[in-house]
């Protein structure tokens, strides 16, 4: 497992970039110059038609900025960005669970700033820019705690949560032991709740965010995507924020991963973004447990393998995260795809677990769960001994 991959030989071709052409100039402007976030590709993820906004978001800079990019939407002013009846609490809104992700954008102020420890994925849960998703993963934990719709919120007091993620980074100083986040540099997660890829088509939050670990020379931001979105590639981070791709065999995603990149198209931007000045990290998740699951597994590692360059290969490491599932999403997901739970929902296998954040969940028992855990990272061993695991859960 921890032999380094060998760099190719003289003659042999390394991995194409996916988008054709060089890495850009960052903008000073980002704003004015959008490279991908205008086509027609990223409108199909998000056309904004409706907005709800909070009365001090929508004055905001960041505020403005935002409608100035949706430009037509109709807006509706709310008290808070938590209580929205007519997404939040209307059971009707199930049978409409994506078109309400592709046409409404939430707008509102982070009022409680606050970084949590969390030691598996980061050193630290950095306060969230957004929360909610254009896209549409059946297993995502997120909506959990809204109900009946699940649009992006984007928080317009950037300035606040950076200035706050700053205090808490320089409070800290150097980090003086190595560990599984990382050896030398704090790891702040600053995607739990959303995808950034996705919330940099509307909005400059990603941007700020990257700009500021740029700047914060004992930490790296850090997240996770399914969205392969090139305009990040301008934005110069420096190796100071970890991109990771979440990857699942192709079977699962094309009915689990509703809205994302394809997974192939995931793989092959790994060297854009690593040539960008991102680190890239690869999330083996949600591991979800169905007949041929381990044929399945070991194709995509067998393809990682094939297609992936050394440059790469010698610094990329993996999460692994078995399926985490939610009797109350459950629900939801009978409405509008119940295809998806007939492998999502498996009580015989699945038993009950209080998470960190209090909610009951269903996961794979403990003996199965470990069994696949094993089986897992033989498969790795097998198919991509390279790749080294930060943790498995």
């Amino acid at each position: 497992m921890d032999q380094p991959p060998t760099d190719p030989a003289p003659g042999e071709p390394e991995q194409q970039a996916l988008f054709g052409w060089p890495t850009p100039e960052p903008d000073p402007d980002p704003g004015t110059s959008p490279v991908f976030r205008d086509t027609p590709e990223a409108r199909r993820m998000l056309d904004v038609r409706e907005v709800y906004a909070e009365p001090a978001a929508l004055d905001s800079p960041r505020g403005r900025q935002i409608m100035s990019r949706v430009p037509g939407a109709r807006v509706t002013e709310v008290a808070s960005h938590w209580r929205i009846p007519s997404l939040h609490g209307n059971d009707g809104n199930i049978s409409r669970w994506v078109r309400i992700k592709t046409e409404t954008l939430v707008l509102g102020v982070k009022q409680t700033l606050r970084t949590r420890p969390n030691g598996r994925s980061a050193d630290w849960i950095a306060p969230g820019a957004s929360n909610g998703c254009a896209m549409a993963c059946a297993y995502c934990y997120v909506p959990r705690r809204k109900g009946y719709a699940n649009p992006i919120t984007l928080f317009t007091n950037i300035e606040a949560i950076v200035a706050h993620v700053r205090r808490h980074v320089r409070a800290l100083g150097p980090k003086t032991e190595p560990n599984q986040c990382d050896p030398e540099a704090w790891v702040y997660d600053i995607g739990e709740n959303g995808d950034c890829s996705v919330d940099a088509l509307v909005s400059d939050n990603t941007a700020d965010l990257i700009a500021l670990f740029r700047g914060l020379p004992t930490a790296k931001g850090s997240f996770a995507t399914k969205f392969v979105n090139p305009d990040l590639l301008a934005l110069d981070p420096q190796g100071r924020t970890r991109v990771r791709f979440s990857l699942m065999p192709p079977e699962d995603a094309r009915l689990l991963d509703i809205r994302t990149s394809p997974v192939a198209e995931r793989i092959a931007a790994a060297a854009d973004f690593l040539d960008a000045g991102y680190e890239v990290h690869f999330n083996l998740s949600p591991v979800v447990l169905r007949p041929a699951w381990q044929r399945d597994w070991a194709g995509l590692l067998a393809h990682l393998d094939d297609v992936l360059p050394a440059r790469v290969k010698r610094q990329a490491a993996a999460e692994i995260i078995m399926l985490t599932h939610n009797e109350t999403l459950h629900e939801v997901n009978l409405g509008w795809h119940p295809r998806a739970e007939e492998v999502l929902w498996q009580p015989a296998a699945q038993e009950t677990k209080r998470s960190q954040n209090g909610a009951l969940n269903v996961r794979y028992s403990l003996e199965i769960k470990r069994q696949s855990l094993t089986r897992l990272q033989q498969l790795l061993a097998t198919h991509a001994p390279w790749l080294r695991v930060r943790y498995a859960f």
